[in-house]
């Protein structure tokens, strides 16, 4: 991860922005609850300790003078020495009151409106503005991001690449998870689906079948908040001539994402390439993917979905039909999409002058 110094200057940028938000919101202070905007506030801190909760066991109070990490004793000096960087100070309380947190984020606030990413008890949610900027990924971002692309992918290669036809796919699951963790990165969702089950589902969470003849894995993968979202396969023996086709679907929509277009219309490139592949109801049978970052997905593309593309923005589109998907994740740079998921050795095809994952045949 990027050094201390660095961290610090990122933090010290995106506190000026919250700080902007309170003045012109006229809030007394932001109280940011989600392992999301905590790891977006801190340059990559965590707060997670339990993997599947929204909220972790650090908060982040931010007031015109002071940006402090609430949490308990518990925890205190672990995140102190090894998740914040400078430019935060600590209330801590003891586990068994949490009510002085509350106390402190009351006085803080000083009778005015609280700003939160998970708004309770008359709290108000954070703007549209600051939360469509969360979207628009600085330097320091895209640094963490194109590390965790390329380790998520060579994870994603090596479990598949020791896939065998008798494995289970919580097996399958295993090795991919393994291979994550020992990159010291969260395996926050693992699918893996076998020869049986592939063709059925399309969220195909791990079973006790043998995987047989062809098998997909499917990571969203986690490090410093951001998340690394991939699927391949693997088929012992010929891989199915259809994943040209998805291929075609995918380049239509990837053609479609550039600055100032709308999400919408990556979704209408992808309906309508599905529709000259002879495949129109696919885009109805599962989302199509969308914007990512410190989210799996931020925000789904749909027919109506009118948010703006930037630069600097993440993407991770998922076209598929039965037994078919394709995904990656993409970073929109000056000179257009930047695939951070790319593995130069796994076998891939050219598609419009983008290489393109191709099924493993092993």
């Amino acid at each position: 991860m990027m050094g201390l110094e660095a961290r610090a200057a990122e933090v010290a940028d995106k506190l000026a922005l919250l700080r902007a938000t309170l003045a012109q919101a006229g809030a007394g202070a932001i109280r940011l609850r989600g392992v999301d905007w905590f790891a977006w506030v801190t340059a990559g801190g965590s707060s997670s300790v339990l993997l599947a909760a929204d909220t972790g066991v650090a908060e982040v109070l931010v007031t015109a003078d002071e940006a402090c990490v609430l949490t308990d004793a518990i925890e205190a000096e672990r995140l102190r020495a090894e998740e914040i960087p400078p430019g935060f100070t600590f209330h801590i309380e003891p586990w068994a009151e949490p009510e002085l947190r509350e106390r402190y984020v009351q006085n803080a606030a000083a009778g005015r409106v609280l700003l939160s990413d998970r708004p309770v008890n008359g709290e108000q949610p954070l703007p549209l503005a600051l939360r469509q900027r969360r979207l628009v990924l600085g330097p320091g971002e895209h640094e963490r991001y194109r590390l965790l692309g390329r380790e998520a992918a060579e994870a994603m290669s090596e479990a598949l690449r020791r896939a065998r036809p008798e494995w289970t796919e919580f097996e399958l699951a295993g090795a991919g998870a393994e291979a994550l963790w020992r990159r010291g990165i969260h395996p926050a969702l693992v699918l893996a689906a076998g020869e049986r089950r592939l063709p059925l589902y399309r969220h195909p969470t791990p079973s006790a079948e043998p995987i047989g003849r062809r098998a997909m894995l499917v990571f969203c993968a986690r490090r410093h908040g951001l998340y690394a979202n991939l699927t391949r396969f693997v088929s012992f023996g010929p891989a199915p001539e259809e994943q040209r086709v998805l291929h075609d679907v995918e380049a239509t929509g990837l053609a479609a994402v550039a600055p100032g277009k709308s999400l919408s219309a990556v979704y209408h490139a992808l309906a309508q390439a599905y529709r000259h592949a002879d495949r129109e109801d696919a885009i109805a049978e599962h989302h199509q993917g969308g914007i990512t970052g410190y989210q799996a997905r931020e925000i789904l593309a749909g027919p109506s979905t009118a948010t703006q593309l930037e630069t600097g923005m993440a993407f991770a589109f998922n076209p598929s039909f039965a037994g078919m998907k394709i995904e990656d994740t993409f970073l929109l740079g000056p000179q257009g999409l930047e695939n951070l998921t790319f593995d130069p050795g796994w076998p891939a095809l050219d598609v419009h002058g983008r290489k393109r994952p191709l099924w493993l045949e092993a």
